[in-house]
């Protein structure tokens, strides 16, 4: 018999805090929709030697070498990258949106890179050309499942394209070498084109593969392995000793508790040979372009196939600016003289970002976090804070992961805390609770969805904590939010799901930002969302067979999904007021009646069918 077997108890072994894939990239979204991918300007064929390892900061490929951009140029999905910069494929499109929005357990083709054409047509077998690449599975990603695939095609002379390797997913390993010759003189013409594909399943798996360092080129051998280049690497740390971004007001109050130590980048060997590296950094203020710090040269020796970190003080400034400025400090890490394949490979920037915002991430998730609900209990998120003086608390930005099916009748309200009583200690304080809020995936500034309060809240100095609450009956897994795990150890979230705040056990940080400071331009507020939600009502509800939207159409096009109690979409169509919608095959229960209009944020109501 178990005597005194409580709630929280029986809990320990229901697993409450879990990850997920990232179904949304507002990043790759907000560039697509920018239109940053320009065309290419020539019509004339790429010449031999193809050489990519993508080492630059955009989102896309490089418009001069690829046709296509669904793949997503980054530094952060990536481990132990032999320079900055890899290609991701994925599960999401070129707007950073689901293949298949609508079924988590389809498995379909995925991203796709395709080159430019490539002349081969001067070349005969006996020219030696080898093709190249390095591939990494899963990186900070989820791992890609035995049934998925990378895959590399080639195009034969005769318009016909030819599956020529592909491995199957696998977990998590370094950067692995394929290497192969083209001999078949099918590929040795002035159209050759070739393209690496993945084939994704869109259920419990992100599918991530990073590629990089793609070489075509003659005269090569099996052994010519060597990638012979000496490279920055990892993104350097942050200046910052505990967040990565503040605002400068709240900076400057306590410059030397917020500074961390040192700051730190990263130079990888990848030859046979020891080398040599002479190393430093420069740091300015970029809007007025005021030099802040420019160290000495120093020198290392980093081992053949080795990493150096090279460790830099942090410096002091004492730069002005108006207590509400954004300021962004540029460092810049170099090396000298040129010792590099690529000359992009030997500098690397960081930029420090002071806002209106507190922040532990780093602007980029990696994955999605979520919590196992109770039927009957809340859920509750909250992310811990300090403030160096007092300040004005005007909203939240969260960045929130989609879900397959989506989420958008989801509510949560957005609650600060000025204690939570972690692990038993204290009592649980509310400062601000407000209602009633839906999940927001546009691209918005940050690439985060801004909320507003009804009201500013005066926070003094110390700690408060900030995060959502999911009512009960909100299903089994809660919304999800992104995570960013490159920066472990430095979370500070605490979950609920129990009646018993506890310390956070899944490492990385929650993107939920504190927007401080003056007013702003929300993407939606709880006023907005009442006001749209009383000019909004389902007749007749309950209902038999058919249910008409009464709503004000703005002259924007709207539209309605119908789901399930567990979020699955069941129906879709165009939304127009007073306009019957057939639901008379659907059986009897409750389902959820979500609008959506454009610019707007959407409205979700409960529907029952009977």
């Amino acid at each position: 018999m178990l005597i005194g077997f409580t709630l929280f108890e029986a809990s320990k072994s229901f697993a409450q805090e879990q990850t997920a894939p990232l179904y949304y990239n507002p990043i790759v979204n907000k560039a697509a929709k920018q239109n940053m991918v320009a065309a290419k300007t020539t019509a004339t064929a790429l010449t031999l030697p193809f050489f990519e390892d993508f080492t630059t900061y955009n989102i896309f490929p490089d418009p001069n070498k690829w046709t296509d951009h669904q793949v997503y140029i980054n530094n952060t999905m990536c481990k132990n990258p032999v320079s900055r910069g890899v290609a991701t494929f994925d599960a999401l499109n070129q707007y950073g949106i689901p293949y298949d929005t609508l079924y988590n357990s389809s498995l379909i083709y995925g991203d796709s890179l395709t080159s430019f054409p490539i002349d081969l047509s001067s070349n005969t077998p006996a020219d030696s050309i080898y093709f190249s690449f390095l591939y990494q599975p899963q990186g900070n990603g989820f791992v890609p499942l035995p049934k998925d695939s990378l895959m590399l095609w080639m195009l034969k002379k005769n318009g016909t394209w030819v599956n020529v390797w592909s491995v199957p997913g696998s977990s998590n390993q370094p950067f692995q070498m394929v290497m192969f010759p083209i001999t078949d003189t099918e590929y040795l013409y002035a159209g050759f084109k070739f393209r690496f594909i993945n084939k994704v399943s869109m259920g419990t798996s992100d599918n991530i593969w990073n590629l990089d360092y793609i070489k075509i080129d003659k005269n090569r051998n099996i052994g010519d392995t060597t990638i012979n280049d000496v490279a920055f690497t990892k993104p350097p740390t942050f200046l910052l000793n505990d967040y990565t971004y503040m605002p400068y007001r709240q900076f400057n109050v306590n410059p030397s508790s917020e500074l961390a130590a040192t700051h730190t980048a990263t130079i990888t060997n990848n030859t046979f040979n020891t080398a040599p590296v002479n190393y430093g950094y420069t740091a300015k203020e970029t809007t007025t372009n005021t030099p802040l710090f420019s160290s000495t040269v120093s020198s290392g020796v980093v081992s053949s196939f080795a990493n150096l970190s090279v460790t830099f003080p942090t410096y002091s400034t004492s730069f002005t600016a108006g207590t509400y400025d954004k300021v962004v400090f540029e460092n810049k890490y170099y090396m000298q003289p040129n010792v590099s394949v690529a000359d992009a490979n030997d500098t690397i920037v960081c930029e420090q970002v002071f806002d209106n915002y507190l922040a532990y991430d780093d602007g980029t998730a990696e994955k999605s976090y979520y919590l196992n609900l109770f039927s009957s209990l809340p859920g509750k998120m909250a992310v811990e804070y300090h403030l160096n003086q007092p300040d004005v608390l005007q909203g939240i930005s969260i960045y929130f992961g989609r879900q397959v099916p989506s989420a958008w009748y989801k509510t949560f309200s957005i609650v600060v805390w000025s204690d939570i009583g972690v692990n038993g200690s204290g009592t649980e304080t509310i400062l601000r609770q407000e209602d009633d809020y839906t999940p927001g995936y546009i691209d918005t500034v940050n690439h985060f969805w801004n909320y507003r309060l009804q009201s500013p809240l005066n926070l003094p100095v110390g700690t408060f904590y900030m995060g959502i609450i999911l009512p009960a009956l909100s299903g089994s897994d809660s919304l999800y939010i992104g995570l960013d795990v490159n920066r472990i150890g430095s979370n500070h979230a605490y979950y609920n799901v129990n009646n018993y705040w506890q310390t956070s056990t899944i490492g990385g940080a929650l993107m939920i930002r504190p927007l401080l400071g003056l007013p702003f331009t929300p993407s939606a507020t709880v006023e907005d969302m009442k006001v749209r939600g009383e000019t909004c009502t389902i007749l007749p509800n309950p209902c038999t067979g058919y249910f008409s939207f009464a709503f004000t159409p703005d002259g924007k096009p709207a539209t309605y999904t119908i789901t399930d109690i567990q979020g699955k979409q069941i129906k879709q169509g165009q939304a127009m007021p007073n306009k019957q919608i057939d639901i008379s095959e659907l059986s009897n229960g409750m389902y959820f009646v979500i609008l959506h209009q454009e610019g707007q944020p959407a409205i979700s109501r409960k529907l029952v069918k009977q």
